[in-house]
């Protein structure tokens, strides 16, 4: 009888579960007759997550039929809302909400990733923009697009971004140039970061903060610290301390949680609703189930870091995990996930990038040279294999060697 490996999820570590799930099988020559590997999205197409901020957003998806074809893995279009983990089967409604299917499995792989977090703050729904889904962004660039139609004026060329932590400031960074682009070299454009933290960047810590205030400050961003957002309406935002920002753009990008599926697993949360895995991904109590990347919270190391919702912790959770899912069905050991080294890349705009290394997050890169990787890193190291078996299948092994790991 045949079984089966669900992945939910076609983001980085959804794809990369799926891959190095029929790599293990393909390497013990198991076919898809025997185990079947089944991808399950609304569409089959990774969004580059990592890049929403820059202009053009509707561009930042990549095809990924011709992968899954060429590596055997079947692709099933629609949304899980339903885990059922005794019955080992899931509840899947189609993309268009008119049906819905179960689809059993052997092996489950949770990779459905997070979500913006939208607090009960007045206005926020209706007059904030957010570059967390490509959907969302491109709506975003729409609307900028548009104020060049709108009659000038000081609220028409201002926007404030909510948050100024990693997401926060790469859209800072960015915006005044495409404002300018979009409104003319000589608009008098204002980008306002409203931080309720006392510093830019809290959780990037002291180490590239130095770097990010020249940058910011370069650009021409300001900057308003230890406050935070009170209510929205559609002519602005007024600020905690009583401040009113009159500005036809508000940007909301704090904080985000893992995926409402996790609730529905019957296992140990963090604060952001991640999944407390073991060393190999799996779900503690759960037979041959495995959380990865943002849904998941595990070690990197033996020194007490766990990972971050980061695509760099992703594209590796994807692969140990979907090789652990596989192996479990083979009656194989399964390999416990570690990524020792850390580090970030940090965008800002025309003036450059910022990379740092370890956790305390030391400068090892700044400026042009820095952006230049950012560059390489957003559109080559991150992107999907090419449409082949065995390129993909080498990509695809979690102990592989790859330049960023």
């Amino acid at each position: 009888m045949q079984k089966r490996i669900v992945v939910i999820g076609a983001g980085f570590a959804g794809m990369w579960s799926a891959l190095a799930a029929a790599r293990l099988l393909d390497q013990h020559d198991v076919s898809c007759d025997e185990i079947e590997v089944v991808m399950i999205a609304p569409e089959p197409m990774l969004v580059v997550r990592p890049r929403l901020y820059e202009d053009v957003p509707g561009k930042m998806a990549v095809p990924l039929l011709g992968l899954l074809d060429a590596t055997g893995i079947r692709f099933v279009a629609g949304t899980v809302d339903r885990i059922d983990t005794v019955a080992r089967e899931v509840g899947i409604v189609s993309p268009s909400g008119e049906s819905r299917v179960t689809l059993s499995y052997d092996g489950l792989v949770l990779a459905s990733g997070s979500r913006l977090v939208r607090p009960d703050i007045p206005g926020l729904l209706e007059h904030t923009f957010s570059i967390d889904q490509i959907e969302e962004a491109v709506e975003l660039d729409e609307h900028l697009h548009g104020l060049v139609q709108q009659q000038k004026s000081d609220t028409r060329n201002t926007v404030v971004v909510a948050g100024g932590g990693f997401t926060g400031i790469e859209i800072a960074a960015e915006l005044p140039s495409r404002l300018r682009r979009i409104l003319g070299a000589d608009a008098n454009v204002r980008v306002i970061v409203v931080e309720k933290a006392a510093d830019i960047g809290p959780d990037l810590g002291p180490g590239p903060r130095p770097v990010i205030e020249t940058a910011l400050s370069e650009l021409g961003v300001e900057c308003r610290l230890g406050v935070s957002a009170a209510r929205f309406d559609a002519q602005g935002v007024v600020l905690s301390n009583g401040e009113r920002i009159d500005a036809q753009t508000v940007v909301w990008t704090a904080g985000v949680r893992a995926s409402n599926l996790t609730q529905q697993l019957l296992a140990e949360r963090d604060r952001l609703g991640r999944l407390l895995v073991e060393d190999d991904l799996r779900v503690p109590t759960l037979a041959n189930v495995f959380a990865t990347g943002d849904t998941a919270c595990a070690a990197t190391d033996d020194e007490g870091h766990t990972t971050m919702m980061s695509c760099q912790h992703a594209l590796e959770m994807g692969r140990f995990a979907g090789n652990n899912v596989a192996a479990s069905l083979l009656g194989q050991p399964t390999l416990p996930y570690r990524q020792t080294r850390y580090g970030t890349g940090l965008d800002l705009g025309p003036w450059g990038a910022v990379h740092t290394a370890g956790w305390d997050r030391q400068i090892i890169m700044q400026g042009a040279e820095s952006k230049a990787r950012k560059q390489w890193i957003n559109s080559i190291y991150i992107y999907p294999p090419l449409a082949d078996r065995t390129a993909a299948f080498e990509a695809a092994d979690p102990l592989g060697k790859r330049g960023g790991k």
